[in-house]
């Protein structure tokens, strides 16, 4: 490669950015530019972020900053600094984001303040909820990006709302189901069940919670608590659990239910394995609700509202409250799981948005 080459800097930072930003990197690999990975460290946990570099093939990070946990002033604000130091010694051509975490919108701000053009992939997503940080996020990093890279038709009608001219979008499907696609046979549900200590002759549930909503509050928590042991009474459950809020979940009893079995963060593929073999899954994630609608596994919402309303008109997802949480469950249950083919699948959610994304960067780039 040649420095007449322009060059291209990819920011991620939590684990719901690599399986977004792998199809990416490789398909711009097939254009004339220079790529530069970096990982600010927002997840500093090893199975939360560099097992992912390693199972989904993506480059080791040209820099990784480092940040680790912490406040969301404090965090965005060590990115911030990084990201200026970073992109005034290689003046990108291009920056390119991932998703609605804090490492996205501190880049956005430095690329935006320094006249660098700013690509913000997953672009358009709104829970109009904003008492959540990501929705935040969201809005910051959309109204500062020249290229809005979208996943789903709604997205576009926001995006048109809040007034971003038609030619800065681009509806170009969903880089993570490129991911789950491309690794789909590699799946072992089997073997991941076997290796967590699960009985592959019971259903289960899988179940991920996090949100602030959910694990914040003590009066939350509590009826959480009793929400999903409610649920252990019907089927067995496993949590991946997230290093966020299980601290106040172990302190109200979570784990003192027989049927409920608590693991560690599991790697992308093992998770996933986990997933497609499970009865159902409860979470408060974003990007769980469209993997378990591209597999067709039932998913339950555990939020009043979300971002990927088109999981719900074309997938398999489905709002819940806590209270709800326990019938939700014996109706996905008694129903046994849907006929393979028979869950729509939103449009262009068909393993090719990465190179979709890459050919609208190389022409944004004039290659």
């Amino acid at each position: 490669m040649t420095g007449s080459q322009p060059l291209v800097v990819h920011i991620t930072g939590a684990r719901p950015n690599f399986p977004k930003a792998a199809p990416v990197i490789a398909a711009l690999a097939e254009h004339p530019v220079r790529q530069l990975l970096v990982h600010t460290g927002q997840h500093y946990d090893e199975r939360m972020s560099e097992v992912f570099f390693r199972q989904l093939g993506l480059p080791e990070p040209d820099v990784n900053l480092g940040v680790g946990s912490g406040p969301h002033g404090a965090q965005t604000a060590a990115t911030i600094v990084g990201l200026e130091e970073l992109f005034t010694a290689e003046r990108p051509d291009l920056v390119v984001v991932y998703g609605d975490v804090n490492s996205t919108v501190a880049a956005a701000l430095v690329a935006s303040k320094m006249g660098i053009p700013l690509a913000h992939v997953e672009a358009g997503l709104r829970s109009f909820d904003m008492t959540m940080p990501e929705e935040i996020n969201r809005l910051v990093t959309d109204r500062l990006s020249d290229l809005l890279l979208v996943t789903s038709p709604d997205a576009i009608a926001h995006l048109g709302n809040e007034g971003v001219h038609p030619d800065k979008i681009h509806l170009v499907g969903n880089p993570m189901i490129d991911t789950l696609l491309r690794h789909l046979d590699a799946l072992d549900t089997a073997a991941v069940a076997d290796s967590v200590g699960l009985d592959r002759t019971e259903p289960y549930l899988v179940a991920t919670l996090h949100r602030p909503g959910n694990v914040d509050d003590p009066a939350d928590v509590a009826e959480l608590v009793r929400a999903v042991h409610a649920v252990a009474d019907q089927v067995r459950v496993v949590i991946p659990l997230h290093p966020r809020g299980r601290g106040r979940l172990e302190q109200a009893g979570f784990m003192d239910h027989d049927n409920l079995l608590v693991i560690d963060p599991l790697g992308y593929v093992e998770f996933l394995g986990l997933v497609r073999g499970a009865a159902a899954v409860v979470t408060d994630s974003g990007g769980v609700q469209e993997e378990t609608t591209v597999m067709g596994v039932p998913c339950l919402t555990l939020r009043p509202n979300t971002e990927r309303p088109v999981t719900i008109t074309h997938g398999t997802n489905q709002l819940i409250t806590r209270a709800s949480l326990p019938a939700a469950v014996a109706d996905v249950l008694a129903a046994g799981p849907a006929e393979p083919g028979t869950t729509p699948v939103p449009p262009l959610w068909d393993g090719h948005a990465g190179p979709r994304i890459a050919a609208v960067l190389a022409a944004s780039l004039g290659v």
